[in-house]
Parts: structure tokens; sequence; C-alpha cells
């Protein structure tokens, strides 16, 4: 038999993915395009997942963030007051859903500690006896500036088992805060639990003219739902219309019309729009409508 047996296409391509990653890292030049040019090249071969390749660009990206890239700014912070009742800041714990909470004394730029959500469970089930105050049970907080590489952040975050960081500016005013998740959701995508809000359908009816959409909603599924048409070779989503739109990375509350349809964010954070409010034109038929 003759030995001119010929090699596997995905042998050889495992092999002249291997060679390039050796050169990269043993030739000149060194460079990040060339690694994520290694990277299509694997994912256009089938050796890498997106999902792989979108981990390892996002550890990339993060490398050269700083801190002021990812951060919650301060007009998003949901912040308790340590002058407060406790039966006061209650409602916010449990509205807001988060386990974190800055503390403040008055004022936004004067933050006294972070109050963990879990450390109320033992005045809740009356293991302690004494009266419980905010002040009581905050923890101390970090504090980092807003020009701090996010990489070294992370391992701060690990390293000392703090999962939030206040961010100050330079003259020592607050600008916003930072979470661990914030780091980890660029790497991996957005990170859900129990506690985040849930909309079981993409676009929901509210009242009147007026429904909850969900951002990412595909755009032609916007367009079926609502007889609309909006240019689906700009954008996929109806998110991506928006963005192109505002010209900026729009904040909580902000508004726009656009062929006669009014936009409002309902949902947002320094990333991305999550949800939003559509009003449609009055007199305006749809495809559908849902009065769950």
């Amino acid at each position: 038999m003759s030995d001119d047996k010929p090699h596997s296409s995905n042998g050889s391509s495992r092999k002249s993915l291997w060679s390039k990653i050796i050169q990269i890292f043993t030739g000149e030049p060194k460079s990040k395009e060339q690694l994520v040019e290694v990277l299509n090249d694997a994912e256009d071969r089938d050796l890498i997942k997106p999902e792989t390749k979108q981990m390892i660009e996002g550890v990339l990206e993060v490398s050269d963030m700083r801190v002021r890239d990812i951060m919650i700014p301060r007009s998003q912070m949901i912040t308790l007051d340590i002058n407060d009742p406790l039966e006061k800041s209650l409602p916010i714990i449990v509205d807001s859903g988060h386990s974190r909470f800055p503390v403040i004394n008055e004022d936004i730029d004067n933050i006294e500690g972070i109050l963990l959500a879990k450390d109320l469970l033992a005045y809740a089930f009356n293991q302690q006896q004494e009266e419980c105050t905010i002040a009581k049970i905050i923890r101390p907080s970090i504090k980092v500036p807003e020009s701090k590489k996010v990489e070294p952040l992370l391992k701060e975050f690990r390293s000392n088992r703090y999962h939030m960081a206040v961010v100050v500016d330079e003259y020592g005013g607050v600008s916003g805060v930072v979470t661990i998740e914030d780091i980890l959701e660029l790497i991996v995508g957005e990170i859900e639990d129990e506690t985040d809000e849930e909309i079981e359908e993409d676009i929901k009816y509210l009242a009147a003219n007026v429904y909850q959409v969900k951002s990412l909603t595909e755009l032609d599924d916007f367009n079926d739902f609502f007889n609309s048409h909006f240019d689906e070779d700009e954008a996929d989503t109806i998110a991506g219309i928006l963005l192109h739109q505002f010209g900026h990375m729009p904040k909580k509350g902000e508004e726009i019309t656009i062929n006669n349809f009014s936009f409002k964010v309902t949902a947002a954070d320094n990333r991305r729009i999550q949800t939003l409010h559509v009003t449609i034109p009055k007199n305006h038929l749809v495809n559908n409508k849902s009065n769950d």
C-alpha cells in the first residue's frame, strides 16, 4: 500500500494554526492584531467555537480598558443614606434586587461604606437582639481612581475578596462604582440571575398605545409586530437603530422619536440598552396585541 495517504484537512488546519501561534509568541512583530487574526482563522476552520473566541477577545479588550470605561456612573448609582432608618431603606433594597449598596452620608461624595444585603439576615431572624441600623453593619468601602487599569483591579477583587469599589476622580469626588460582575461580563457576556428583571416576551403590551420592548428584539420581528418599516440593512436589532440615531450610549430616561414612533430608554447601563417603552402613533394598527 502506498504511504502517500493525504492528511485530513482538520489535521492540516490544526498544524497551520499551531504554526501561526508559535510564530506570534516567538517571532516579531508581536501584536494583538496578529492574535486576533489567528483567532479569526481558527473560528473559520471550526477549531474553536464563536463563544471561545468572544471570551478571548473579551480578555484582550479588558487589558486595554480603564475603570472609567466600565463603571456605573454616579447618576445611575443606587445608594442608601446612613442617617435613614432601616424601614426607609428596605424598599430600596428589595426593589433594586442588588446585593451591595454604597452608603452615603447625605451627599453622594461622602460614602461611608458598603452595605451587603445578606448582613441584614441575622437581624431579620432575630439572631441579633440589638436594634439594627445601617451604621452598625456597613463594611469599609474600597476606592479606586478612574484611571486605574481594569486588569489589575480584577486581580485585586479576587485576591482581597471584595466585589465592589467606589470610583473617584482626580479631585476625590465620586464618579461611580464598579463591580467584579461588570468586569466578568466583558469577558463572558451578560450574567443574569434570578433577581434580574424578566420580561417573558420581547414585546409586551402595557396600556393605550405603549409597549415594553426588549432592546435586543430582532428588527424584522419588531417591524412585523408593529407594521413598521425600520431599515433592516441598518441594524439587526431595535437597539441598533436607536444607537445609530442617538449617536451615543443613552441613559435611562432618554427619549427619541423615529418615524413617528417614540422610544424611551427604561433600563440601561454604561454598555448597553436593556429595555424600552415604545409609544406607537395614534390609530396605528399592529399585528399582535397582548393584554397580559
